[in-house]
């Protein structure tokens, strides 16, 4: 019933919220005179703030039209090459011949299913696109799934990274964020194991929560002392009537906002008060930014009760993957068979989601692969989202990223041949070689594979 109490307090809103935006139009419009007063100042900005903060956001555009590519732009569109009932997976074509696309490194995005829609990885997309082919899974909200449609759970997860993979047939390099790295290195583990020839070419795993035993955060602790039993009598519910998913049980979007927003609910309610005087001063610049952040961070999805409680219970209560427990199918998940696809870590220096050390867990599961195909790295100073967006990442992660999967790429060309300007030093460890301090020259496809070269001057 707990959905169906919110869906009722949304709709009981929704009168108030219409004449709230009607009043702001009016006081916004620049034939009222009231628009240039403080009272009508004070009153549009406490109309939309109003507004704001008690609608429902709805999925967001990833609204990726061009990228530049040297000194060109280059128009984006997307296509969906690969769809099943929980997932599809968009390419973004680059409007360029077919042979420029094929010489760039193919990446598989894999977005975690954590309560934001894939969207929160613009940013990622928009920076690998330059240098690469880039696909991401495009999870869909499980209200909007029949239950006709069937289960989705972590085991479904991984079934569904080796599909993609396969689509893609062995020529991609995966890039698992936070909670999707522990299916994905399950996924690539499994096909290893088989010989699969669609295996990725390497994987890079950002802050994912491998072995959540090594420096425990506050999420970590409340999965492990309250346990599955808790999450399942507490905050899983059932789909209401109108939408398609009706009857299907959930966590739901709105229940997991208010998880996110509690850990910095002073900072949040700040962020709100500062629209306000943003408003009211006329500080349009500003105002906007926040409009954009908020757009994005309160668009929430429902997650299946199964694929939720399944990943609290394996990952973060039994710590089944480390452990060697970690079964899909009937059989064993075993990291130590991967032999062929690089491996990449991630980890950010005040990470307050993944501890530090969690998802270098994965260089130590591992062991079947040679040292030198891998490679760990540590952000000073930066935290959770930091890894995988925003400015660090766009200046000094990403290049490191781009380096790494063109080593490992049979068609990679010479690039990136100077060091990487870093605020503070990244510290590389694992693969015998630091990418601060090594550019890569790369043979060509029908050479005999590439090189690492000390570093040239800026």
């Amino acid at each position: 019933m707990l959905y169906h109490w919110y869906e009722m307090s949304h709709a009981a809103l929704k009168p108030a919220r219409a004449l709230a935006q009607s009043m702001r139009y009016a006081l916004d419009n620049p034939f009222n005179p009231l628009s240039r007063t403080p009272v009508g100042r004070h009153a549009s900005a406490a109309c939309e703030v109003f507004e704001r903060t008690t609608r429902r956001y709805g999925k967001p555009d990833f609204g990726i039209a061009t990228t530049r590519i040297g000194s060109r732009s280059v128009a984006v569109g997307e296509e969906v090459v690969w769809e099943r009932p929980f997932c599809r997976l968009v390419h973004f074509r680059r409007d360029m011949p077919a042979a420029q696309r094929a010489a760039d490194p193919r990446i598989l995005l894999v977005a975690p299913m954590s309560g934001h829609f894939a969207t929160l990885l613009r940013g990622t997309v928009e920076t690998l696109l330059p240098h690469h082919e880039v696909y991401i899974t495009d999870w869909q909200d499980a209200r909007a799934v029949p239950v006709s449609d069937g289960r989705f759970g972590l085991d479904d997860y991984i079934a569904y990274v080796r599909g993609m993979l396969g689509a893609l047939r062995g020529d991609a390099h995966v890039f698992a964020v936070c909670q999707s790295a522990v299916p994905v290195l399950a996924a690539v583990s499994l096909m290893e194991e088989e010989g699969d020839p669609n295996a990725p070419l390497s994987m890079i795993l950002a802050g994912g929560p491998i072995d959540t035993r090594v420096s425990p955060t506050a999420v970590n602790d409340v999965a492990t002392t309250r346990g599955t039993d808790w999450f399942a009598r507490h905050v899983i519910t059932s789909v209401p009537w109108p939408y398609p998913g009706l009857g299907r049980e959930v966590y739901p979007g709105f229940l997991q906002l208010s998880g996110f927003m509690s850990m910095n609910l002073d900072r949040h309610a700040n962020a709100h008060k500062d629209l306000f005087r943003h408003l009211v001063r006329g500080d349009g610049d500003s105002a906007e930014k926040h409009r954009a952040f908020y757009d994005e961070y309160l668009a929430v999805m429902d997650m299946t009760a199964e694929f939720y409680l399944e990943t609290i219970d394996r990952v973060f209560v039994r710590h089944a993957l480390p452990r060697g427990e970690m079964m899909h199918g009937g059989r064993r998940v075993d990291p130590g068979r991967i032999r062929r696809a690089a491996l990449m870590t991630i980890e950010g220096e005040k990470d307050d989601i993944t501890g530090l050390g969690q998802c270098r867990a994965a260089q130590d599961l591992c062991t079947g692969l040679a040292p030198e195909r891998k490679l760990h790295i540590e952000c000073p100073e930066v935290g959770h989202y930091g890894i995988f967006n925003g400015s660090r990442f766009r200046t000094e992660i990403a290049p490191r990223i781009t380096q790494f999967v063109r080593l490992f790429d049979p068609r990679a060309e010479l690039i990136l041949t100077r060091p990487i300007a870093t605020r503070r030093p990244i510290a590389a460890s694992i693969g015998g070689y630091d990418p601060a301090s090594v550019a890569f020259t790369f043979a060509a496809a029908n050479d005999t594979g590439p090189t690492p070269s000390a570093a040239g001057s800026a």
